[in-house]
């Protein structure tokens, strides 16, 4: 877990969100006032937004083509509940799905998820493959088949335990 710049758009949201958890170290943001301040949730919403981020972490190992590390709710299922509605600009008529309430978490991130598919670039959000890490990041490698969030740090400790195997 390294820095890297944001995902694009509404995708830094759900960046956000899933990294709220350092698995290495235990530590997860949601504990915390601010880490609950940024997501604007209220210490009873947190369990809620854990299984929202722990879906989404799942997606995200799937589209760098990982199983899960746990089991988690379909994210579908959670996303279902998100309210969406149709807007649409009357200067350009350009359209956009928004939440129809902006407060909860689960419509923002089903808004950011719609953006990201409309846009092409839901795929490109990926959780590392590295079993003690999970951060996610986005992809911009030009075939888009990353597989680390650091080649220095989960990438470079993957390709030394394949060397030291040999």
């Amino acid at each position: 877990m390294t820095e890297r710049s944001a995902a694009p758009g509404g995708l830094a949201l759900v960046e956000s969100l899933v990294n709220t958890l350092d698995i290495a170290s235990g530590t997860d943001a949601l504990d915390t006032d601010d880490g609950r301040a940024r997501f604007g949730l209220t210490p009873d919403e947190v369990p809620a937004a854990r299984a929202l981020r722990e879906s989404l972490r799942a997606a995200l190992l799937a589209h760098a083509g990982h199983p899960p590390h746990t089991r988690v709710t379909a994210l579908d299922d959670l996303l279902a509940s998100a309210p969406l509605r149709v807007t649409v600009d009357a200067a350009d008529g350009a359209a956009a799905l928004v939440p129809a309430d902006p407060g909860p978490l689960l419509s923002r991130v089903a808004a950011a998820v719609a953006e990201a598919l409309v846009a092409g670039t839901w795929l490109r959000l990926k959780a590392c493959e590295a079993d003690t890490c999970h951060w996610a990041y986005y992809d911009r490698s030009p075939a888009g088949r990353g597989r680390w969030c650091s080649m220095q740090v989960c990438g470079a400790r993957a390709k030394m335990r394949r060397y030291r195997a040999r």
